[in-house]
């Protein structure tokens, strides 16, 4: 215990700077916003922004990216409930009720508890990650070559049954991640690998470029396509603050949601997407009449939006310690460490304190300052739910490509986004996901790593990533996890929860 006070002081100590004070209320304030206009999301955001993280040191750069993406979460829940449109995939459920309450002339009451249940569930997920975040770390650092490389295989094995749509599609999307991984010069023999002789493609394919092409400009290809329609409510807001029979109801149910959240966050593929839906299911079924769920039932706005903040947090919790990223958004904070030459993994803990409880500490403050900013200012957030898409795209494709060739200087990294953004599009229309390319391309660097130094310690012999207890014990986990996800019964029930 004494241990994680002086590592929380130390983390305390490095977020309350002025700069990274700075950092963080500008990233709370940009997720926020993306939050609230629907169709950017955050994982556009932090890719379009990764090129101005390059002149921000690491601790900072890490703390701004953090910052936009647990803003994004209560920003979503703003046009959840004013407007019937989540900004955020996890704040889907908080529509039901959410904008219920809002028609009903209670919007106030349900952003709220939505920001009350948000800073709760943050002060716990922010506990959970540095409880965790330690154990885990000194587990990680009896990993060899071989568990490392196994650990990856089940991450990627957790994504395919965790991404929407078919577990065949989402395994294609992960093997061309793989595949683009494998793209440029290789460091061993020193020779070219799918560079077709353009000099641009020797050195692989850019982090930056990649991300900006199939989420940031393919979203706003995607966003085109789609009728603008806001449903803004026009009764009053209300109140804020809930009373108190609306903070009884609430209680538990925040409580609940930010253990559930807390917990499917860790989850490889996206696990925070699922605690809103699964604490919105528990509150519904614990309800004395579940039919108040869906006419502005303030549990179904509370629990829910409870779980997707601690979901968000404990997210941090594979990245920081094991350096294995569990989701899209984390796989871009993988590639900022990369960027800043922090190798992500158990590592960090002990070679970058700072940085690691520095991020860590942020996290809390981070929340408390949503708590201010989101509540006072909902009024300027609704102001910006006026902006017409058609001024709002452009400025983000010019702003985004100087950003892209800012980062070397090139003209090609430009056509190699633009590339992507249309091979992106293409996924979209497709119904193909493409979080789990992205996982796939991070991590396949990794893992080709991993595994030539396990073949190379083992003098060849595959057979040692079985017979190391660890890595077995993952391999198996692997497999278990891909055959449940083709067998019919399950595969049935995992195409109604989507559909649900």
């Amino acid at each position: 215990m004494s241990d994680l006070l002086s590592h929380l002081a130390l983390g305390f100590s490095v977020a309350f700077t002025l700069q990274n004070l700075g950092l963080a209320l500008v990233g709370c304030l940009i997720g926020t916003l993306v939050g609230v206009l629907p169709g950017v999301g955050p994982i556009a955001t932090i890719t379009m922004l990764l090129p101005i993280t390059y002149g921000v040191e690491p601790t900072g750069a890490i703390i701004l990216l953090a910052g936009i993406y647990y803003g994004a979460q209560y920003g979503g829940s703003t046009t959840a409930i004013l407007v019937n449109i989540p900004g955020e995939v996890t704040a889907v459920v908080t529509t039901l009720d959410g904008h219920e309450m809002a028609k009903q002339g209670r919007a106030g009451a349900a952003l709220g508890i939505a920001a009350i249940g948000s800073f709760f569930a943050g002060c716990v997920a922010t506990l959970v990650v540095a409880a965790l975040a330690a154990p885990l770390t000194r587990v990680a650092l009896l990993f060899g070559p071989a568990e490392y490389f196994s650990l990856m295989l089940a991450g990627l094995a957790f994504a395919v049954v965790l991404a929407r749509g078919s577990v065949p599609r989402a395994l294609v999307m992960i093997l061309l991640g793989l595949l683009l991984s494998t793209v440029g010069t290789d460091l061993e023999t020193g020779a070219e690998r799918m560079a077709f002789g353009w000099a641009p493609l020797a050195d692989g394919i850019d982090f930056a470029v990649l991300a900006m092409g199939v989420f940031g400009f393919a979203e706003v290809l995607r966003n085109l396509d789609l009728t603008e329609q806001r449903d803004v409510v026009r009764r009053p807001i209300g109140r804020l603050l809930p009373t108190g029979e609306d903070l009884r109801r609430s209680a538990l149910p925040i409580v609940r949601g930010s253990l559930l959240g807390a917990i499917l966050g860790i989850l490889p593929g996206n696990g925070a997407v699922l605690g809103p839906f699964a604490s919105y299911t528990v509150e519904k079924r614990l309800a004395r009449d579940p039919r108040r769920f869906g006419r502005g039932a303030i549990e179904g706005v509370a629990g829910p939006e409870s779980a997707n903040n601690a979901g968000a947090q404990t997210s941090f919790i594979p990245l920081l310690s094991l350096g294995i990223p569990p989701n899209a958004v984390m796989a871009l904070m993988v590639g900022a460490m990369t960027i800043h030459g922090i190798v992500p993994g158990p590592l960090v803990m002990t070679r970058s304190p700072q940085l690691f409880w520095g991020v860590i500490a942020s996290m809390w403050i981070g929340n408390l300052m949503l708590l201010v900013i989101n509540l006072p200012l909902v009024g300027v957030w609704v102001r910006f739910l006026k902006v017409p898409y058609r001024l709002m795209f452009p400025a983000i494709l010019v702003f985004s490509c100087i950003g892209i060739y800012s980062v070397n200087n090139s003209a090609a990294d430009v056509l190699l986004t633009a590339g992507f953004a249309l091979a992106g599009y293409a996924f979209v229309r497709l119904d193909l996901e493409t979080a789990p390319l992205l996982l796939g391309f991070v991590l396949g660097r990794l893992m080709e790593e991993n595994l030539r130094r396990a073949l190379a310690i083992s003098r060849g012999s595959a057979a040692s990533f079985v017979q190391r207890p660890i890595s077995a014990a993952f391999l198996a986990l692997a497999v278990v996890v891909l055959v449940l996800a083709v067998l019919p019964a399950v595969r049935t029930r995992r195409k109604e929860v989507f559909v649900e």
